[in-house]
């Protein structure tokens, strides 16, 4: 069974106004750009209740665990950005009452990363995995689903930017799939129960779920890398979290449906394989090794499972 690597999009054929902006390769720069400024306004502005001391010891934490993952498996030449955008992501959702939560969570969110891998990728998106095991194991800690308003153009502003990072990742089409089978769901309920369509325009616009679907649902590397895959992937979190939140009361649907359907990811992915991703596109295997054999290894390559994907 052949795996075709995706390639690098070579320079001519790059889009004029890229070259001119001279734009940064990596979709997780845009990434880390637009969570700092949100979480910035939302400490500052949407009383996110985050003591600041929680968000430091956080970040000190999470890069801390990276380094020391990566100098334990030989891997000095990756960067932290990943680690710096699952650090924002902990700070953004997660809330405790005590200052040792948010430490912990991160370490457990970066560590997860380099410990649970399936397929030479993470199995779970590190943040996810993370809050949820602070929600499960750590006294005092909660998520607050109405920290973030229901503003419509601080929404659209989360549209905007949000397909911005993941145009740019090559993977907006599981954010747009997943929004449109929310949409639906929700859309249903409201005419099943006949409830005004303003109720549907309320649970809409919010910045949570825009979040969700636009820097955590299509995390690449925790995703089918076949788009077809992806499309199913998309609307079978959409529906365990409508069946968690609606089905069975609970809360927090999005953040558990995705914890819950990402151990499916690696078989999704042996039984329909797809390009594999880089964030870098110029990290991708070049054109002569674009196919590897499944389950094969070519000759005097070395075993190293760790570094197969960007940490």
């Amino acid at each position: 069974m052949e795996v075709a690597v995706a390639a690098a999009e070579p320079a001519a054929t790059q889009p004029r106004w890229r070259k001119v902006l001279r734009l940064p390769r990596d979709a997780r720069v845009f990434q880390i750009a637009f969570q700092a400024a949100l979480l910035t306004v939302g400490v500052l502005a949407r009383d996110f209740a985050l003591d600041p001391r929680q968000m430091v010891l956080a970040f000190a934490a999470g890069l801390l665990t990276q380094r020391l993952w990566l100098r334990a498996l030989g891997l000095e030449h990756k960067g932290s950005l990943s680690a710096l955008i699952t650090c924002l992501g902990v700070s953004l959702l997660l809330r405790a009452d005590t200052l040792w939560v948010h430490p912990l969570a991160a370490t457990i969110a970066i560590s997860s990363k380099f410990v649970l891998r399936a397929n030479g990728r993470h199995v779970f998106n590190p943040a996810n995995c993370g809050v949820i095991a602070a929600l499960l194991l750590l006294p005092g800690t909660w998520i607050s689903a109405g920290q973030w308003g229901n503003d419509v153009a601080l929404a659209s502003w989360f549209v905007a930017l949000g397909a911005l990072v993941t145009e740019r990742a090559r993977r907006a089409d599981i954010a747009w799939i997943f929004l449109g089978s929310w949409l639906a769901l929700l859309a249903a309920r409201v005419a099943w129960l006949g409830q005004p369509w303003g109720i549907l325009l309320h649970q809409l616009a919010n910045g949570g779920l825009l979040l969700f679907a636009f820097f955590m649902i299509s995390d690449p590397m925790t995703i089918p890398t076949r788009r077809a895959a992806r499309a199913g992937y998309a609307i079978l979190v959409a529906v365990l979290a409508f069946l968690w939140q609606f089905a069975l009361f609970r809360t927090n649907g999005l953040l558990w449906a995705l914890f819950l359907a990402s151990p499916l990811v690696p078989l999704i992915d042996r039984r329909w394989p797809g390009p594999a991703f880089a964030w870098r596109p110029d990290r991708e295997a070049p054109a002569s090794s674009r196919t590897l054999s499944c389950g094969r290894r070519p000759a005097g390559a070395r075993s190293d499972p760790a570094s197969l994907r960007e940490t």
